[in-house]
């Protein structure tokens, strides 16, 4: 019994870290493709860069509100200076940037750093 109890305990991780998965870096614009536009749910890319400070504080925020969706939308995160040409393609001026997608089509964008309610607001609208 005491084993059992603890094999559910043990089974019960996965789960943990399959909600650490719903978010994932962009290699190259092809992995953008396979990733972001052809995926079966929603995707909110984050277009940042390793010295912007807002993106840092960010990045944190983003990862919870996207964690808290449990699958139902993903975060892609695009670093701008090794996807010059996906920062071109998708007009990203200034970072951070969130684009959301779905059917590789872009929905909706929000610049700059946002509150966690304010991230949440965009997140709900494509997590349905």
């Amino acid at each position: 019994m005491h084993r059992s109890s603890g094999s559910k305990t043990f089974a019960n991780a996965p789960a943990r870290e399959q909600t650490v998965s719903t978010a994932f870096k962009v290699q190259d614009p092809k992995d953008f493709n396979d990733r972001v536009k052809n995926s079966k749910v929603p995707v909110i890319v984050d277009f940042f860069a390793t010295w912007c400070n807002p993106c840092r504080m960010l990045t944190p925020r983003i990862e919870s509100v996207i964690a808290e969706k449990q699958g139902k939308v993903l975060l892609a995160k695009v670093d701008i200076d090794e996807n010059s040409d996906l920062a071109l393609d998708y007009e990203v001026g200034s970072v951070p940037v969130l684009i959301a997608m779905k059917d590789g089509k872009v929905l909706d964008r929000i610049v700059g750093l946002q509150d966690v309610d304010k991230l949440k607001q965009f997140v709900d609208k494509y997590s349905e």
